[in-house]
Formats: structure tokens, C-alpha cells, sequence
């Protein structure tokens, strides 16, 4: 039996394309391995979304090169520069785009090259293969839709994987149900925008529908939804959110800026988030609000940043992340006048993160002496228990470090007394 190694970049959305990959794999008969030194055939699933993973895509796939292995690059990367990547690297055995999945065994077959990349791809999510999942523990997550209909100025996305597809609610279900059955007590569902899920297929928005249908899974502890837009965020929605008592009450929602000029430079919705917020915060008590701003985009002035730094002040997000503008090829932004300096892009990073500092460590104060139910993820290696709340995705947001003696197992939802708390993670004990 032929064994084949698989090394994954990226997202949550890549990470489903990996174990799907490896699911067709393990189809065909194929032998699985996450460690490259035990086969010569290495698959490198590679992201393509700011240079800096770009970069660590390359690392990897010149690292495997010089240790012989026969490499198929496949993902983000390959479907932006295939020429370049075979040029650059010769030694590349084949590559795939981001919607050419079946091919992978055609060309485990061959020993010639095949640039197997879609030049119009069309993502359509490969419903007849069983993810063979890389990472088992409390939660996973369900691509319930890829591709994206807008545009917006700094984003590679659309052109890598095209337009917006949504897979149908039986088949989400299904695969929720199957994830519960493994042991996954939290699921988590991703797309480029988990907001206009259905619209394509139903010819309405469907999200507050399939969250209806996933709540009545036996066994399923929590629902976590990522990747909202601004203006899909309907009454409705927040509603179903607040009402569903396994839809943890956490809403994540790229704003990406708060000035309507840098919004309209951007291809974003251009209006005033104040009221959405507050309407949030209403509809959905005890909310967890995370999101996510660029600093640095072309045009962005002193004025815009300071208004973006009154508006972070005021609206006390629960979770923030920063990014710096990442000039790609092939995005409406490339070409943009009014360039801001690296240097300028990481003082206004730092100054906007350290305002962010300051609300979530008054934040996290709130919660000690409460007690929260946390979802048990592993123990560290000093033996305290690593946990999250519901108001806590994993790997982007904090952590709750517990004290306990009670033997607990990975997945379990226990209720943690908080007991500190420091500017993102907090501890606890049972």
C-alpha cells in the first residue's frame, strides 16, 4: 500500500480541503501519514492569502524538495502562480488548484508533471468523500459554503476560488452528526461568509434555518459561527442565535474598517456600524463580539485611523484582531495611489492593538467570581487544564488555565469558576 504525507497551511477552510484530500486518499486506498520522513510523496495544501503565508508555503514545499520527495502542491498558491511555482521550483512534481481534487490520484499515478490547475475555478464542495480529519479533539470545523460574490479591495479569495456555492442543510447536518458520533463535542462553521449561506441555493438567506436543524443533534454541545458580513446580520439571525440554547452567543464580524471613505475604497459596505452593533448587543444578551480590522490600506489617512481608534474606544469589541494591508497581485487594491508606509501600517498595528489591550483586559475582569461553562480542550504541560469559553473560537482567541484535581476528559463542558484574569486568557478553577 502505497503511503502518502500530507502538510497543511492556512485557514479553518484550508484545514477541511486537507482532510478531504486525505479522505479521497484513504478511498483509493492510499495509506496516510502527517510525517514526511516516512514516505517520499508529500502533498503540500498551501495558502495563498497575504505574503507572509505565501511564504511559509514556499518554505515548506523547498524544504520537502531538498529531501528528494516527489512534491504535489496543491491550494491557494498553486492556483495564483502554477508557471511560477514549476519555474521557481523545478523539482515540483505536479500542481492543483483549489477546485481539481479528483485529480490527485490520477496523478499519484504518473510519473510525468501535470499542472492540473482550473484557471476558472468554481469550488464545489465534494460531497461524496468522508474527511479524514487531521486534528481530533473538542471541536471541528464544517465548510458550509466556499467561494465569495464580492470584491472586496484587499482580497485574493473570490479570484482563487470563485463564486459563492453553499452545500445543501441534509448534507451539513450529516456531517455534523458524524463529527458528534467521533466524539467532537463543538462544531464550528466556516465559509467566506457564513451570512449569505443559502441564497445561491435556496434563493434566500438560510444560516438561521441550518442552525434550527443542527441544534436538534443529540450529543452536540456547542455551534459557533464565523466569518459574518455587516449587512446579512438580520434580526432574524441574531434572534435564532439568541433563542438556540447550543449556538454559543458569539458573533464574529470582519468590519475591516469604520470610516465610510476607507469602507467605499475597500468594496465594503459603507455606513455607520454603531446602530448594527447596538442592535447586536441588544437582540443577543451577554454577546461575545469579535472582529477584525486592516490598517495601512491605500488612502488611509490620520483622520481615517483616528476615527477607527474612536470607534474601537466606543464599541469595546470582546475580540479584536489587526492586520496590516497586504499589497496582493491580481486584487482591486494592487494598483491603488496613495500607498502607507510599512512603517507608518505597524505604528497604527500597535497603537490600535494596545487600545484593544486595555478594553479586553477590563473585559475579562468582569468574569471573575462567575461561573462559565468551558469547553475542556487538553492539559498543558505542567498538568493544569486548558479550557475555552463560549465566548472564545480556538487558536484566535484566549484561553481559560484551570486548577483542578477532577479528572476531566477533552470535550467535556464543565462549569470553571473564574478566579483571574489577565488582558486575553483567564483562570479558573472546578
Amino acid at each position: 500500500m502505497k503511503k502518502i504525507a500530507l502538510v497543511s497551511h492556512g485557514c479553518a477552510k484550508n484545514l477541511v480541503d486537507s482532510e478531504l484530500i486525505l479522505g479521497l486518499l484513504a478511498q483509493n486506498g492510499y495509506e496516510i501519514t502527517l510525517n514526511e520522513d516516512e514516505t517520499d510523496t508529500v502533498i503540500v495544501n498551501t495558502c495563498s492569502f497575504i505574503a507572509d503565508a505565501e511564504r511559509e508555503s514556499i518554505r515548506s514545499i523547498l524544504e520537502l524538495a531538498d529531501k528528494g520527495k516527489k512534491v504535489i502542491v496543491t491550494g491557494c498558491l498553486s492556483q495564483k502562480h502554477p508557471e511560477e511555482l514549476k519555474k521557481e521550483i523545478p523539482e515540483i512534481t505536479a500542481v492543483l488548484g483549489t477546485s481539481d481534487f479528483t485529480k490527485i490520484i490520477e496523478i499519484l499515478k504518473s510519473d510525468e508533471y501535470i499542472n492540473a490547475v482550473n484557471p476558472e475555478p468554481d469550488y464545489i464542495y465534494p460531497e461524496n468523500i468522508e474527511r479524514q480529519q487531521i486534528t481530533m479533539g473538542a471541536s471541528s470545523y464544517i465548510k458550509i459554503a466556499d467561494g465569495c460574490n464580492y470584491r472586496c479591495g484587499y482580497c485574493i479569495i473570490p479570484y482563487l476560488r470563485g463564486n459563492y456555492h453553499s452545500r445543501k442543510i441534509e448534507n451539513i447536518v450529516a456531517e455534523a452528526e458524524k463529527l458528534v458520533q467521533k466524539g467532537v463535542t463543538e462544531v464550528i462553521l466556516v465559509a467566506q461568509d457564513t451570512t449569505s449561506y443559502g441564497i445561491d441555493l435556496y434563493k434566500k438567506p438560510m444560516l438561521a434555518k441550518l442552525l434550527k436543524e443542527l441544534n436538534k443533534i443529540e450529543g452536540l454541545g456547542w455551534i459557533r459561527i464565523m466569518y459574518a458580513y455587516p449587512t446579512m446580520m438580520s434580526d432574524e439571525l441574531l434572534d435564532t442565535i439568541a433563542s438556540l440554547d447550543k449556538v454559543v452567543k458569539y458573533v464574529d464580524i470582519p468590519l475591516q474598517h469604520s470610516h465610510p471613505e476607507m469602507l467605499k475604497m475597500m468594496n465594503r459596505p459603507s455606513f455607520d456600524y454603531r446602530p448594527m452593533i447596538e442592535n447586536i448587543r441588544k437582540r443577543i444578551p451577554d454577546v461575545s463580539i469579535r472582529t477584525a480590522f486592516i490598517v495601512g490600506y491605500p488612502g488611509e489617512t490620520e483622520e481615517h485611523f483616528e476615527h477607527l481608534c474612536n470607534f474601537v474606544r466606543d464599541m469595546k469589541f470582546d475580540r479584536m484582531g489587526v492586520f496590516t494591508y497586504s499589497r496582493e497581485k491580481g486584487t482591486p487594491s494592487y494598483n491603488l495611489p496613495n500607498r502607507v508606509s510599512t512603517k507608518i501600517a505597524k505604528s497604527r498595528y500597535k497603537k490600535l492593538m494596545e487600545i484593544q489591550q486595555e478594553i479586553s483586559a477590563a473585559r475579562n475582569r468582569t468574569f471573575i467570581g462567575k461561573t462559565l461553562p468551558c469547553i475542556i480542550e487538553c492539559y498543558s504541560d505542567d498538568g493544569e487544564v486548558i479550557a475555552r469559553t463560549q465566548y472564545d473560537a480556538p487558536e484566535i482567541d484566549g484561553i481559560v488555565n484551570i486548577k483542578t484535581k477532577k479528572q476531566v476528559v477533552p470535550g467535556d463542558i464543565e462549569q470553571v469558576k473564574i478566579t483571574d484574569a489577565t488582558e486575553y486568557d483567564l483562570v479558573g478553577q472546578i
